[in-house]
């Protein structure tokens, strides 16, 4: 098996496609036996720019934290990629994701928080998401999912 940065430094190589105006962030989705079944970075429906949405003005109210784009988020189009691909191998593989500032380094992904992404994730049946914040962190996708769930409680208890 390939060195775990080697994964995320894989991610971050797709970040640097993103076409994203507000993050560039990428994934990829990695079997055990290191095979890569998925790769997806942050970009308006299709790659067609006529789909973008993101400079309009909105009511920053209006749409949750992780829905402030009109991209569809890396972790998104790697999952489909992947479902394209191989998706009998989906059960055995990680979810690598990355973010990357605008010089191409690594920069920390935070907790997760992306309710839509890990559904996805569970949906799908990827086993495993992994996010690099100075390291990497992996959770099954149903850890991922109740620690996304969990950062809105959180936030709503600090809220109230």
């Amino acid at each position: 098996m390939k060195n775990l940065h080697n994964y995320f430094q894989l991610a971050a190589e797709e970040a640097l496609l993103a076409t994203c105006t507000r993050a560039r962030c990428g994934s990829v989705i990695v079997t055990n036996d290191g095979e890569v079944i998925g790769r997806g970075h942050n970009a308006p429906p299709l790659e067609d720019e006529d789909q973008r949405t993101c400079n309009e003005d909105w009511d920053p109210t209006s749409k949750p934290k992780y829905d402030k784009t009109c991209c569809v988020h890396a972790e998104w189009n790697a999952i489909l990629d992947a479902c394209k691909k191989a998706p009998e191998k989906l059960g055995a593989a990680t979810l690598y994701f990355m973010r990357i500032d605008d010089d191409g380094n690594f920069t920390n992904a935070g907790e997760p928080y992306c309710t839509v992404c890990s559904r996805l994730a569970l949906q799908s049946g990827v086993a495993r998401f992994a996010l690099w914040n100075e390291g990497e962190q992996t959770y099954t996708t149903a850890e991922y999912n109740k620690k996304s769930y969990e950062y809105h409680r959180k936030r709503l208890q600090k809220i109230d």
